[in-house]
């Protein structure tokens, strides 16, 4: 999508550095999370995973919708929805860093003004020396910074643990 004149919900941008094998000190007041676990092993299954990530697939083998459908770029801006009509969740998010390299390949977005919570998240796969495949998990999370979700903040806590539970799933072999 093109870039909207919003400013993120947070700060700062690329804070969940999807290029870095090492994840540095988090900014004040979010909740990090990381998590990595093995999905396949070989060269095949790194290509498929690494565009997989770069797809979205993460998001939509979770049971995810985004807009527009197509692969993740610096600054582009994307809607990710989640449930049908009345009870549809829409998330305005910008790509806020990708990493695409022959071990490395992910991106991180940040939340843009009416996403549910505030903050980033990034998915990534990376391979070792062997061509064991992983997949990380980063997020930065606090609560929106004004509206209907800021009280429901607990309740996403809880939506979110189970939705990484499926990312985590999404790309095994």
């Amino acid at each position: 999508g093109s870039m909207s004149s919003d400013v993120l919900t947070y700060q700062p941008a690329g804070a969940t550095r999807p290029g870095q094998e090492t994840w540095p000190a988090t900014p004040t007041g979010l909740r990090r999370f990381e998590q990595t676990i093995a999905i396949g092993r070989g060269d095949h299954f790194w290509r498929a995973a690494a565009h997989a990530v770069l797809n979205w697939e993460v998001k939509q083998r979770s049971g995810f919708r985004v807009h527009p459908d197509e692969r993740v770029s610096d600054g582009a801006e994307f809607q990710i929805s989640f449930g049908w009509g009345p009870l549809a969740v829409h998330e305005p998010v910008r790509i806020v860093a990708v990493t695409d390299t022959a071990v490395r390949c992910g991106f991180a977005y940040g939340t843009l003004p009416g996403h549910p919570v505030s903050g980033e998240e990034a998915f990534i796969v990376h391979r070792d020396a062997d061509g064991t495949v992983f997949l990380t998990l980063r997020s930065l999370t606090q609560a929106a910074p004004s509206g209907f979700w800021r009280q429901a903040f607990p309740v996403l806590l809880v939506a979110q643990r189970v939705f990484r539970r499926r990312y985590l799933r999404s790309l095994q072999s």
